[in-house]
Formats: C-alpha cells, sequence, structure tokens
C-alpha cells in the first residue's frame, strides 16, 4: 500500500482540527488521525517547549501509519521553529508523498472563527494573541496556503484534489 502524508498547520482556532477530522471521516477506515493536542495535551501532559516529548511521539505515530494506512493526517499549531525539522524528516520518510498544507488567516479571522467553537470558554483574545505567529510556512515542495475567504467544503475539496481522491 502507498501511504499518503497529510499535514494541515496554522495558528490556534484557525481551523485544523475540524479540517482534519472532517477529512478523516471523508477518507474513511484505516485513516490515521494524529493530533498535536492529543499527543501532547492528553497522552503525555507535557509543555509546547523546544524538544518536548511530543515532538517524537508525533513521528513515531506517523510512521507507524507508513504502508498500514493510506491516509496519515497530522495535524497542529505545529510551530516551524520546534516541530519543522520532524515535519520535513517525515515528508522524506514518506517518500515526498506528502501535501502541506497552512491556515495562513488574519488574527481577527482566527478570533471570529475561534469564537465560533466550544474551546471559547477554555482560553480567549489574549492567549490567541500571545501564541500568535503568523507566516509559520515549513517552506517545502507544494506547501499549499489555506485562507480565511475559504469555506470549509472548498478547504476538504482543496486537499481531496491534491490528493486525487474522487470526490462525491
Amino acid at each position: 500500500m502507498e501511504s499518503k502524508l497529510i499535514i494541515i498547520r496554522g495558528n490556534s482556532g484557525s481551523g485544523k482540527t475540524t479540517t482534519a477530522k472532517s477529512l478523516q471521516n471523508y477518507l474513511g477506515h484505516g485513516t490515521l488521525l494524529v493530533s498535536q493536542d492529543v499527543v501532547r495535551r492528553e497522552m503525555l501532559k507535557v509543555q509546547d517547549r523546544e524538544g518536548n516529548l511530543s515532538i517524537d511521539l508525533i513521528r513515531q505515530i506517523a510512521e507507524y501509519g507508513k504502508d498500514k494506512c493510506e491516509f496519515i493526517i497530522v495535524e497542529g499549531i505545529l510551530y516551524k521553529e520546534r516541530y519543522g525539522e520532524m515535519l520535513k524528516n517525515l515528508i522524506q520518510f514518506y517518500d515526498q508523498e506528502a501535501y502541506a498544507f497552512y491556515f495562513d488567516l488574519s488574527f481577527e479571522e482566527t478570533v471570529l472563527r475561534h469564537n465560533s467553537r466550544e474551546k471559547k470558554m477554555e482560553f480567549g483574545e489574549d492567549s490567541l494573541r500571545a501564541w500568535w505567529n503568523p507566516n509559520d510556512y515549513l517552506d517545502v515542495a507544494g506547501e499549499m496556503k489555506l485562507t480565511g475567504d475559504m469555506s470549509q467544503d472548498s478547504v476538504l475539496k482543496l486537499i481531496l484534489n491534491q490528493l486525487q481522491v474522487q470526490i462525491d
């Protein structure tokens, strides 16, 4: 089986997790979703600092999926400074059969999206501003920008087209 790696990144509240879960549901059984928040916050309970344990575990889980799952989705803020080397190594591990997407939204759009979700009670605009890291591209071949004027449906269609998956 030839596996495809899908990397979905962006600032907090941009739509990464919603997109990744929708994509996993569309692609179906055996699609591995590796969420940075789940690995870092729930599995390991570590702070997002340089060298934290989640970096290596995300890599190991994503590598495990190769040749076992058709699609492996890695999603999260995944700051380039901290996770960039690991993500570039994963792209090489997948023999360049990898697709990188970055939510490039304005801070205002991110706040609007954040305020429309359940997590809005967990943290607010001050936290979003503290974590804000615009234009954090991986700078890998084919990395695609997802913008604030794109609907959830158009984002999914764009990703599926890139994967060359038949759209219903």
